[in-house]
């Protein structure tokens, strides 16, 4: 397991579309996903201990995202499953049913989406204002391989509302740090 961090943001940069098949028998495009405040599209797997570490707080905090600040987010599994059983779309359903995500969780099962955006590693959060160019290429909190306090700094969630309120993130962002997309051969 290979542990990487992410670019720092290309403020502006204009989201790419997609179509790709969700957990819930539903296919998901940038257009079908986004909120009337923007789109948090955030690049997970169902393996990785730093995704495991997160997933209650994602849960909660897309769903406060979602409801009280009109930014809907989806999550998008690129690594290959073959070489993590875990990442199967079976295993995907399980994951999303189990912390009841409120966003669709999807397959790229090419990886060209996460080629096309750039994503390197689980989780890579890429957030996007109404206009849907890039705000935020940050971390979720101060989480890595075990879950942060609940007292920790939620800099996801304070940047995706600043998203919300001024179609502007902020200037200084920490990158995220993950296990490394798996990549097929």
């Amino acid at each position: 397991m290979v542990s990487l961090t992410t670019p720092i943001c290309n403020f502006n940069q204009a989201a790419i579309d997609f179509d790709l098949p969700g957990v819930d028998g539903q296919n998901w495009t940038l257009d079908k996903a986004k909120g009337s405040n923007g789109l948090l599209i955030m690049f997970i797997c169902n393996h990785c201990p730093y995704v495991k570490a997160i997933q209650s707080r994602l849960a909660s905090d897309t769903r406060i995202l979602r409801d009280n600040y009109g930014i809907n987010s989806i999550a998008i599994m690129s690594n290959d499953p073959t070489e993590y059983a875990e990442d199967s779309f079976e295993q995907m359903q399980a994951v999303a049913e189990q912390f009841n995500f409120p966003f669709p969780y999807v397959m790229d099962a090419t990886q060209q989406v996460a080629k096309a955006y750039g994503a390197v590693c689980t989780p890579d959060f890429f957030g996007y204002n109404a206009d849907l160019a890039l705000q935020y290429r940050g971390r979720l909190d101060a989480s890595n391989k075990e879950t942060a306090s609940n007292s920790v700094h939620r800099e996801l969630l304070e940047a995706m509302k600043q998203v919300a309120e001024t179609r502007k993130g902020p200037t200084e962002q920490i990158p995220s740090i993950g296990c490394s997309i798996k990549w097929k051969p």
